[in-house]
């Protein structure tokens, strides 16, 4: 069985080690001891604080193995980015250049430079370690995230993003960036998206093109890959894209990967989810159960796991095990919020 948890200070080795393994272009998970711990550190506090209204929190969350006890991956929530600091896309647009004197109409893409996503809650860091790349666990990371989001609201935006990774190679390097890189930036593409990870974004606004980029004037490598995904990430797009989230323009400033977005009171898994006095019997969660991703509603001692649930409709209860009740770290009659894996049209 494997547990959804808060991340802790003892999980800091296995943090770095998930980050070594993400790569280049994770940008969210850079190779930084002081961001790391950063990270770490801001999570706690957010998950024991009192919140009514979504800030500066960050809510990160390890996947820990029950039997080993190993930390096999990481998913996250911001609960309102660019609050703290700035939050930049690229939105693609387009323009009109027409002369009816000469009979001629062209239209053409433009990139512009905007804020236009702060304050929006963003899902982010999920990354999950070779070993465990197995059976739901994937989804599970996923989709745990909406079910925290559905039974806290107060705490998040309406709208949720995801910046999705785009193209580049093993080496870091990136068809987008190398044409930026070549007319205003003189730093590679591992250099950048470092830079980023670590909270630098100073160099941003100060070497950023000002004035919107027209498209059809970039290298026609780099044309080909906005609003494009790592072959890595075409897995999680597709997750999302069940889900209810779409791209409506919006790229990354350095890879030119797509962002997704949906209101949370659209996304699938959040909408479906119900929440369910626990009721604890072992046969009749075995026997009439359906397999379901399950939490429990604290904030601070959160835990998830994926176990068979019987939903009794005409007594507002949810069947679980003696096992998913202790992984829950609930008694009977506490309350859970569970979501089918296969939900029924």
């Amino acid at each position: 069985m494997y547990i959804i948890r808060p991340i802790q200070q003892s999980d800091y080795a296995a943090l770095y080690a998930i980050a070594e393994e993400s790569g280049i272009g994770f940008t969210s998970l850079p190779v930084n001891e002081e961001l790391l711990q950063r990270k770490i550190n801001r999570s706690t506090d957010s998950f024991g604080s009192e919140v009514t209204a979504p800030g500066s929190e960050s809510y990160l969350f390890v996947m820990e193995d029950a039997t080993t006890g190993d930390v096999v991956g990481t998913t996250g929530i911001e609960a309102a980015v660019g609050t703290d600091d700035a939050f930049y896309h690229y939105h693609v647009g387009k323009v009109v250049h027409a002369s009816r004197e000469l009979n001629i109409h062209n239209t053409v893409e433009i990139l512009t430079f905007c804020n236009d996503y702060t304050g929006v809650s963003e899902i982010c860091t999920l990354f999950l370690r070779e070993s465990a790349r197995k059976g739901l666990n994937g989804r599970f990371l996923s989709k745990v995230r909406f079910l925290f989001m559905q039974e806290h609201q107060e705490r998040f935006a309406e709208t949720v993003i995801a910046e999705m990774r785009g193209v580049s190679d093993e080496n870091g390097r990136s068809p987008f960036w190398e044409w930026l890189e070549a007319h205003f930036f003189s730093m590679d593409f591992p250099t950048a998206d470092y830079l980023t990870g670590i909270g630098n974004k100073v160099f941003i606004a100060e070497l950023m093109p000002k004035y919107p980029i027209y498209v059809n004037l970039l290298s026609q490598e780099a044309q080909n890959v906005i609003g494009k995904v790592h072959k890595k990430t075409e897995p999680a797009l597709r997750l999302l894209q069940e889900e209810g989230f779409s791209c409506r323009g919006y790229v990354d400033i350095f890879d030119g990967g797509p962002t997704v977005e949906a209101n949370l009171s659209n996304i699938r898994t959040a909408q479906r989810s119900k929440r369910a006095a626990a009721h604890i019997d072992d046969q009749s969660a075995a026997q009439d159960g359906e397999l379901c991703y399950i939490i429990n509603t604290s904030v601070k001692d959160f835990r998830a796991v994926m176990a068979d649930v019987r939903y009794d409709n005409q007594t507002d209860t949810a069947v679980i095990s003696h096992k998913a009740a202790a992984a829950l770290a609930i008694e009977e009659g506490d309350a859970i919020r569970f979501a089918s894996v296969t939900p029924r049209d």
